[in-house]
C-alpha cells in the first residue's frame, strides 16, 4: 500500500511499481528491506521502509490488502506494508529506470503570446547568469518542458538550482533560499569580525596578557568558593573577617549547644575521644580553653561549629530536613543547606548533594575558622586527617586561601612521627597563583 506525500494521482492506473529487495538475504534486518519505486510523466516518486523517514505507523499496527474475486465471489487477505512515496528531487534514476522531469508554466510569457504550437529554446536569465533549460513548447496550459531533463538536482550546479528556485519555486523554497542566504552571509561576516577581533586583542595585549588574564581568570573561579578576602586589610584577623563565617544571629544561636563544650571536664572529654564523637582538632583545642569566661565562650562556639562542618562535609546526599540532629539550631541547618549543598535532580525529585567542589568550599571556611580560633596558625595535617582529605588537596586550599605553608612537628600520638604542615595567615598577602594543574603520576615499578 503507498500513499504520495506530496497529493492524490489522478489516474493511479497508469503508475508502474517496482520493488528492489536487499541482497543480504541472510541479515535479520536486512532481508526484510525494500525500495519502491514509481515513475510518472513529470517525477519519480521513491518509498521505502527503513532509514529515519520511514513510517512509524508500520510499527503500530498492521496492513491488510484484500483482492476480490468477482466470480467466486470471494476475498483472499494478504498482508501488507505502507510506502510514503515521495518525488526524489536529488540523484539519478533508481536503478535501471530513468526518472524524467519537466516543468511548466501556468501562463504563457508576454513574449510568447500567440506562438501556440511553436517549440523553442527556453533560457533563464538571472544577472550574470544564463541558464539553457532545453527546448519547449507552447501549448494551451502554457510552456511546457517536455522531458529530457533528469532530475534537476543531479545535473545542475546549486547556482543554478538556485536561481530556478528563484525563477519557479514556491514561495516556502523561496523563503528556505532566503534564509540559506542570510544565514551564509552572516557567518561569514561573524567569522571575519572574530578573526579581526583576535588580532586586534593579540597585538594588543599579545601573548603574555592573554596568560596572565586566563590564569586570573582561574583565581576567579576559584575565590568563588572561599571565604571573601579583603586584600587590603591591616591586621590578619580581618582578612577574612568573622562576620563572613558567621554572622551576629547565626553566633548568637550557638549559645545553646556549645555551653556543654564550654564546660566540659577531663572525663567528658576523654569518653567523647574514646567514642570518637568529635574530631581530633576540636579535642586537642579543648584542652586549652580560656579561664576567662567570655573568652572560653567564644572558642566553645566556634569549636563547635567547626566540629559541625566537618561532620557536615562528611555526607554525600541529604536527605532529611535537620541532617545535624535536633540540637542544631535552626538557623545554623538553613545556613549548611543553602550555602554548602547544591541541588541536584534524582529519581523525580530534588535533592541537596555535597559535591566535591562544595567540599572544598567546607574545608575553606574550617581552614578560616580554625585560624581565628588559633590566632591565625593552624596545623593543617590535623585537619585534613579530620575532613578525610589528601594532602596535597588541603594544601591547595590552603594556598587558595593565601596561607604560608610550612613543616611542623604535629601534636604526639596523632600519627607517629608525621611532619605536620603549618598554614599561617600573615600581611603582606603572597600572589596568588592558580593551581598549576594535574599532577603527573608517578610510574608504577
Amino acid at each position: 500500500a503507498v500513499r504520495f506525500a506530496n497529493g492524490r494521482l489522478e489516474r493511479p492506473e497508469s503508475l508502474q511499481f517496482t520493488v528492489y529487495r536487499n541482497r543480504d538475504s541472510a541479515h535479520p534486518r536486512k532481508k526484510h528491506r525494500r525500495i519502491l519505486v514509481s515513475e510518472t510523466e513529470r517525477l519519480c516518486y521513491v518509498g521505502h521502509n527503513f532509514g529515519s523517514q520511514v513510517m512509524k505507523c508500520n510499527s503500530l499496527c498492521r496492513y491488510f490488502v484484500g483482492v476480490l474475486d468477482k466470480s467466486s465471489g470471494q476475498m483472499d487477505v494478504y498482508n501488507a506494508e505502507m510506502f510514503n512515496m515521495q518525488p526524489l528531487l536529488s540523484g539519478g534514476g533508481a536503478g535501471s529506470h530513468s526518472c524524467w522531469a519537466a516543468l511548466s508554466f501556468p501562463s504563457l510569457p508576454p513574449s510568447l503570446a500567440g506562438s501556440k504550437g511553436k517549440s523553442f529554446t527556453w533560457v533563464c536569465r538571472r544577472g550574470e547568469h544564463r541558464l539553457g533549460l532545453g527546448p519547449c513548447l507552447c501549448k494551451e496550459q502554457g510552456v511546457v518542458f517536455p522531458g529530457l531533463l533528469r532530475v534537476l538536482q543531479s545535473v545542475l550546479c546549486p547556482v543554478q538550482m538556485d536561481l530556478c528556485i528563484e525563477a519557479f519555486g514556491t514561495s516556502k523554497q523561496k523563503r528556505a533560499l532566503s534564509s540559506r542566504r542570510m544565514n551564509a552571509v552572516g557567518s561569514d561576516i561573524v567569522s571575519t569580525a572574530v578573526t579581526k577581533a583576535a588580532a586586534n586583542v593579540i597585538d594588543a595585549k599579545g601573548v603574555t596578557g592573554l596568560m596572565q588574564d586566563v590564569a586570573q581568570d582561574d583565581v576567579q573561579n576559584i575565590s568563588a568558593f572561599l571565604p571573601p578576602c579583603h586584600e587590603d586589610a591591616q591586621r590578619p584577623e580581618h582578612v577574612y573577617r568573622f562576620e563572613d563565617i558567621l554572622s551576629p544571629a547565626e553566633y548568637e544561636a550557638l549559645r545553646v549547644p556549645a555551653a556543654a563544650l564550654a564546660s566540659i571536664t577531663a572525663e567528658e572529654m576523654a569518653k567523647r575521644a574514646e567514642e570518637r564523637s568529635l574530631c581530633s582538632f576540636v579535642l586537642e583545642e579543648l584542652k586549652f580553653l580560656p579561664t576567662d569566661e567570655k573568652s572560653r565562650d567564644h572558642k566553645a562556639r566556634c569549636l563547635w561549629f567547626l566540629d559541625t562542618l566537618i561532620k557536615f562535609s562528611q555526607q554525600k546526599v541529604i536527605t532529611k530536613k535537620n541532617p545535624m540532629g535536633p540540637e542544631c539550631p535552626h538557623i545554623i541547618s538553613k545556613k549548611l543547606m543553602k550555602n554548602f549543598t547544591s541541588l541536584t535532580y534524582n529519581n523525580g525529585s530534588i535533592q541537596n548533594l555535597i559535591s566535591a567542589s562544595m567540599k572544598a568550599k567546607i574545608t575553606a571556611y574550617v581552614i578560616a575558622l580554625a585560624l581565628h580560633i588559633n590566632n591565625f596558625q593552624t596545623d593543617l595535617t590535623i585537619l585534613q586527617n579530620d575532613l578525610k582529605l589528601s594532602e596535597s588537596r588541603i594544601l591547595d586550599i590552603a594556598k587558595a586561601l593565601r596561607l604560608k605553608v610550612s613543616k611542623a612537628k604535629g601534636v604526639p600520638g596523632l600519627e607517629d612521627d608525621q611532619s605536620h604542615k603549618l598554614g599561617t595567615l600573615s600581611l603582606p598577602l603572597p600572589t596568588q597563583k592558580a593551581p598549576a594543574g594535574q599532577r603527573k603520576r608517578k610510574k608504577m615499578s
